[in-house]
């Protein structure tokens, strides 16, 4: 009989993480286009105490970074024994270029926030979103 083999931890672990954060970005600016903006915390000229839609941008991007890391992990586990049925890839397959397609459009458009404001978000839901994938793939492998 064949040994089922798996990826290294290493592999998996980067990967996830790639895919979580690349996952964080497009949200991060499919946000931007519905004005869910990161900046919104340290502006001043709001009078409100807490803008809620910056916290929902936070956590949004929390989110999706820690489910497509922790779904990434658990799917690369699963595919080196062949256990992705042909169905899952092909939905995978049709989320991936349906997100990639939005994110583009989303990109092309001018940016309704200052240039380096932008950045700084920018940045801060590439961090968020590395922490948040690689928590995701970590709680995946140390299910399987």
């Amino acid at each position: 009989m064949a040994e089922t083999t798996y990826f290294p931890r290493r592999l998996i672990l980067a990967g996830a993480m790639i895919s979580g954060v690349l996952l964080a970005l497009a949200v991060h600016m499919l946000g931007q286009r519905f004005g869910l903006d990161l900046g919104g915390l340290w502006r001043t000229d709001v009078s409100d105490f807490m803008p809620a839609r910056a916290a929902i941008a936070w956590w949004l991007i929390a989110a999706m970074a820690f489910v497509g890391g922790y779904v990434t992990a658990t799917l690369m586990h699963s595919a080196a024994s062949g256990r992705i049925p042909q169905r899952m890839r092909q939905f995978l397959i049709a989320v991936g270029v349906l997100v990639l397609a939005g994110t583009g459009q989303a990109a092309s458009a001018p940016s309704p926030i200052p240039t380096v404001a932008g950045v700084v978000a920018g940045l801060a839901a590439l961090c968020l979103g590395g922490l948040m994938a690689f928590c995701g793939a970590h709680f995946a492998l140390r299910k399987a």
